[in-house]
């Protein structure tokens, strides 16, 4: 239990920057649904699906990549290090140069031909993440989870900090609401119609921010172009790169069809980029069981790869992913008897429509989870071209189904595309891997844990009380019977649990 205590520590580490921060900054929800139309929100939400797609190019697999090469016995850590940082800076500089260059055109392209500065600040900010990757993943690596916490919140709290001074107090002041005497002093800074502006804006520096903080990690870098020790990564890495960017078409790519492909007039009086805003409003909702995953990604993958020798590997591995799910499962239940008081985070009325959309997305990403955690096997047994195929098959199953059910169900085809693409990818990796790793995991458990969760959030949106507070008491009721059920369900590794710690407790003799 040791080791497994180990990996909670660290997730729970670094998701006091993922989950805890992003908690936080999804308090900017409200925000942004309280000051920005939908049709607003929704361009910002498209430029940050490209930035994401772009964040996978210019990473090109690479933190992986590092885990890998600086482990191994009979390699530098610190020549893998300055190897992999600096091919990261040269194309990093190549392709944001290439984006600024091209800014207008793309702006116009995007039908916001004015917006060609947002498109120079993502292009900046984009080659800042790229060259913050390797540095962050040495500190996972020499397990300073704790550095790597501070230096993330950090940034998110000046990320918050920004967004609350331009788009609250410099707003209202401007506007007259409150601090009126400040106002000819605001209306030197602020300006209203750079709306999204500075969303990005505040991104910008926050990421600025993290390169200074961050400047240890430089200190000891030297500069180094070579081929011959970047070869073999760069085979490795590439599959990775396509892995990534299929995996973000798979997640993301349903932004950009509604945008294109959602008939117009499909919402009565709603273009399709307010349609976007208001989905991707709504999927925030679901956006907590995704950061669970992200934290648990930054702990798991330096732990599978120190122990992918040990013997007893595969056991660890089951035992992982049960308690992983079991974990996924109660946010799952948690977030979705409670979205009734979530949603209303989304100040304007009109960004609550698509709350049916958020059961199938919680669900969708928990197979998410489960994939992640499944993912191990090809990636400890140098076959990450088997992840590529995975992903690739799940971007254009995502594809299909989108293109299909979007001019038929609007974003909840959208919604059940993620779900379907999940858990597909989720069986085939299963399937798959078990022929090249075998880890004997707890199938029955884990369908039973996934199904019960399933049935709480799917079947409570059928039942209406006719009052808030009635709704509310059941949901609570419910929430406190799913633990119990739980309990009773995992009772016999919860004595096992039990008895060590009272043998732990117990004096020495």
């Amino acid at each position: 239990m040791s080791v497994l205590k180990k990996l909670a520590g660290e997730t729970i580490l670094y998701g006091m920057s993922s989950i805890v921060g992003r908690m936080l900054n999804f308090l900017l929800v409200p925000l942004y649904t309280a000051v920005l139309a939908a049709a607003d929100y929704g361009f910002q939400s498209e430029l940050y699906v490209y930035v994401a797609f772009l964040n996978v190019l210019y990473a090109y697999g690479m933190e992986t990549t590092f885990f890998r090469y600086a482990a191994k016995a009979e390699n530098d850590p610190q020549e893998i290090y300055n190897t992999a940082l600096s091919y990261i800076l040269v194309t990093s500089t190549i392709f944001s140069t290439l984006l600024i260059v091209c800014a207008q055109p793309i702006a116009r392209s995007l039908g916001h031909p004015e917006s060609s500065h947002l498109i120079v600040w993502l292009a900046i900010i984009i080659a800042v993440d790229a060259v913050l990757i390797i540095p962050y993943a040495r500190l996972r690596l020499e397990n300073k989870a704790k550095q790597f916490a501070v230096t993330k919140l950090i940034n998110i709290f000046v990320n918050i900090g920004c967004n609350l001074f331009f788009l609250y107090f410099c707003k209202n002041i401007y506007e007259g609401k409150f601090l009126t005497q400040y106002q000819a002093l605001v209306a030197r800074v602020y300006n209203p119609d750079m709306g999204i502006g500075y969303i990005i804006l505040s991104n910008l520096v926050a990421n600025a921010l993290v390169l200074l903080l961050l400047y240890r990690s430089f200190l000891r870098f030297r500069f180094r172009l070579n081929w011959v020790q970047f070869r073999p990564m760069f085979i490795y890495s590439y599959p990775l790169m396509f892995m990534g960017i299929a995996g973000i078409a798979s997640q993301l790519l349903d932004t950009i069809m509604l945008k294109y492909y959602l008939p117009e007039g499909y919402y009565y009086g709603k273009s399709n980029e307010a349609v976007v805003g208001i989905y991707r409003a709504c999927g925030k909702l679901a956006i907590f069981m995704n950061l669970g995953i992200q934290a648990f990604k930054y702990a798991a993958d330096p732990f599978f790869f120190s122990r992918a020798e040990d013997k007893k590997a595969p056991e660890l591995f089951a035992r992982v992913m049960k308690y992983f799910i079991i974990t996924g499962a109660v946010f799952m239940v948690g977030i979705g008897l409670n979205l009734d008081i979530i949603v209303l985070l989304l100040r304007k009325p009109v960004y609550r429509e698509a709350i049916g959309a958020v059961p199938f997305m919680l669900l969708g990403y928990l197979f998410l989870g489960v994939y992640t955690n499944l993912s191990i096997w090809f990636k400890l047994t140098d076959k990450t071209f088997y992840g590529t195929w995975l992903v690739t098959g799940g971007a254009l199953l995502s594809l299909l189904l989108n293109y299909w059910l979007i001019p038929v169900m609007g974003y909840m085809g959208s919604a059940v595309a993620l779900l379907v693409v999940y858990m597909g990818m989720t069986v085939a990796s299963y399937l798959i891997g078990q022929k090249h790793f075998y880890v004997p995991y707890q199938v029955k458990s884990a369908l039973v844990h996934i199904g019960l969760a399933a049935v709480l959030v799917f079947g409570v949106q059928f039942v209406n009380l006719g009052s808030a507070l009635m709704n509310f008491l059941l949901h609570q009721g419910l929430f406190v019977g799913y633990l119990a059920l739980l309990v009773v369900i995992e009772w016999q590794d919860i004595k096992t649990l039990i008895a060590r710690l009272k043998n732990r407790k117990q004096p020495k003799q």
